[in-house]
């Protein structure tokens, strides 16, 4: 072993930290290790350029916690290695290994280094992604997609080894495996990708992506690590610029809580992005189960005929079809649709909503009118984070909604999207029906606003209102938001559940004062006292938040109330 060898000349020498050498050639770096460098991304980078001027076939970097093994295939591709060779052990000797699923587990990436999916795919990015000429959401996309199903067809009985590795066999082998299973999971999970589409990579730059992949675990109790990268993903390729920003993960948690979504309740997302509120439902519905065997049979029927979402970006579809068909295991209620436009909508988003349409028995003209416009539903909870950048200045549009008069008698020029979608939403909503939603600050507060506010309060009872940290939803946007918590009145319990209306009544307010992300929006992780991140009971890191104290609070303030919809839990576990 050497220290201090330099690279370069003169004033741009750098000291690599550790060179350890051949056994056969003393002069020639085998392994090179930079500990220097803390953050992930910046030590990779150093240790790529030591790599590269010596010619080591092995590089490793870590900091103490994380720790990432590389072998140098050629100049600029690099494949992850699970370990350091000894002096017995070659390169090919670890690179050939299977690994069972219980394995697999105890090695999980995500677990033993504290990692998250978007850190591996941050890897991916800098080493292959950037520069192999593909569309990097779609192509993450689909490894994701294999490597679930490798996992899930693992756990079954009879199943066998999980595929998803780098093996003893030349790269073309490696891709014609691998995009076997990504083939078999659209045959399992269909609806989600075209009949024709394939791995795009080249069998090299596969080779890079399964090796830095194959020693994680995706299919867990719950999905948030795949929520993570999904999210990442979205926003990289310009979702944010939309006004649409994906609600973390704890945010989501917190509403679903506090709304308590029931077995037998019917849920709806119409902005739905990815589906996190959607798909946080099903879980908490499931009794936050989920294990590689798939749900059960209740299980499957609830998340496959009671929970909706529409949206009409077709990424975010795509990744909301991809998580629902892998909960439930069975078809999806996801749909491309304007949500503000139901006169835009296909045959398929008709076809798929017409069950949960509102009947007037009493009105027939009204009944009628409403099955042929696709204007009022009959869902009992809706959970949502509506787009809030941009007016809508579409005259049709406008004309269907009380708020584009802006408290007036004329429909305005324009009026903001995310002011018609508090009143389209409600038209989602049964009588009874509760809403919780995310909403600028400002509609809570500007005296320009007054009309917004005095029609919520003619339609709904305000259950409460949650002051969001302004970093929450950074590094997409600084906006200040807040979580609008809604009982749509109705005084007839044949229709939805009672909420009779009154004039006076207590509403729960409450501030976030943590928002689990710092000033540039980088998560902040619950560490002990010697500073290593905690884990969950799944092995997840643990974000450093307080919604969760202030869903506890608010579900105890209901159960004092008397609220129906906490005094009772008929979840079937």
């Amino acid at each position: 072993m050497e220290k201090g060898v330099y690279f370069g000349s003169g004033m741009d020498k750098k000291r690599a930290d550790i060179v350890i050498s051949h056994a056969d050639d003393p002069e020639a770096a085998y392994i090179i290790i930079e500990v220097k460098k803390p953050k992930r991304t910046e030590g990779m980078e150093q240790l790529r350029s030591y790599c590269n001027a010596e010619g080591s076939p092995i590089g490793v970097w870590t900091n103490g916690g994380e720790i990432v093994v590389m072998h140098r295939v050629e100049p600029n591709l690099y494949r992850g290695l699970t370990d350091i060779p000894n002096a017995n052990q070659t390169i090919h000797g670890i690179t050939a290994e299977q690994v069972t699923l219980a394995q697999l587990s105890a090695r999980d990436k995500l677990v033993t280094e504290r990692l998250s999916l978007k850190d591996l795919i941050l890897d991916l990015e800098n080493l292959v992604l950037a520069n192999a000429g593909v569309d990097a959401f779609e192509e993450v996309f689909k490894l994701i997609y294999a490597k679930l199903y490798d996992e899930w067809r693992a756990a079954r009985p009879g199943g066998k080894y999980p595929q998803f590795r780098v093996l003893d066999e030349d790269e073309q082998s490696l891709y014609n495996r691998i995009n076997g299973l990504f083939k078999a999971a659209k045959e399992q999970w269909r609806g989600v990708f075209l009949e024709g589409e394939k791995i795009d990579l080249t069998p090299g730059h596969l080779a890079t992506c399964v090796s830095f992949l194959q020693d994680i675990k995706l299919f867990n109790s719950n999905l948030p690590v795949i929520d993570e990268a999904f999210e990442y993903l979205m926003t990289q390729v310009g979702k944010g610029k939309k006004g649409q920003y994906f609600t973390p993960r704890y945010a989501i948690d917190m509403a679903v809580k506090m709304l308590n979504p029931k077995f037998g309740e019917y849920v709806v997302d119409t902005a739905s992005g990815s589906c996190g509120f959607t798909v946080h439902s099903i879980f908490w519905v499931w009794g936050e189960k989920l294990t590689a065997q798939g749900p059960n049979d209740w299980q499957k029927e609830y998340a496959s005929t009671h929970v909706y979402g529409l949206d009409f970006d077709a990424r975010a579809v795509k990744i909301a079809q991809a998580l629902n068909l892998i909960a439930g295991d069975g078809r999806t209620n996801v749909y491309r649709a304007n949500t503000l436009a139901p006169y835009l909508w296909d045959d398929k988003v008709q076809v798929g909503v017409r069950e949960r349409l509102r009947r007037f028995p009493d009105d027939a003209a009204r009944d009628r009118w409403n099955q042929e416009h696709y204007r009022y539903f009959n869902f009992d909870v809706m959970l949502t984070n509506p787009p809030f950048a941009g007016d809508i200045t579409e005259r049709k549009i406008l004309n269907q909604f009380e708020l584009a008069k802006r408290g007036g008698d004329k429909i305005a020029a324009a009026t903001g999207r995310d002011i018609l979608f508090i009143e389209r939403n409600l038209e989602f909503l049964k009588p009874g029906g509760r809403m919780a939603i995310v909403l600028p600050q400002g509609r809570f507060n500007n005296t320009s606003d007054a009309y917004i506010r005095a029609f919520i309060a003619r339609e709904c009872s305000i259950l409460a209102v949650v002051g969001l940290d302004v970093n929450t939803f950074k590094p997409y946007t600084g906006t200040k938001t807040s979580v609008l918590f809604l009982q749509k009145w109705n005084d007839d319990p044949v229709v939805g559940p009672p909420c009779p209306r009154v004039e006076d009544y207590p509403i729960f307010f409450a501030t976030s004062k943590k928002s689990g992300k710092d000033n540039s929006g980088e998560y902040v992780y619950k560490t002990d006292a010697d500073g290593n991140r905690l884990l969950d009971s799944h092995g997840h890191l643990i974000v450093d938040h307080d919604l969760d104290e202030i869903a506890t609070a608010f579900v105890l303030w209901t159960k004092e109330q008397g609220f129906a919809f906490w005094k009772d839990d008929n979840r079937p576990f």
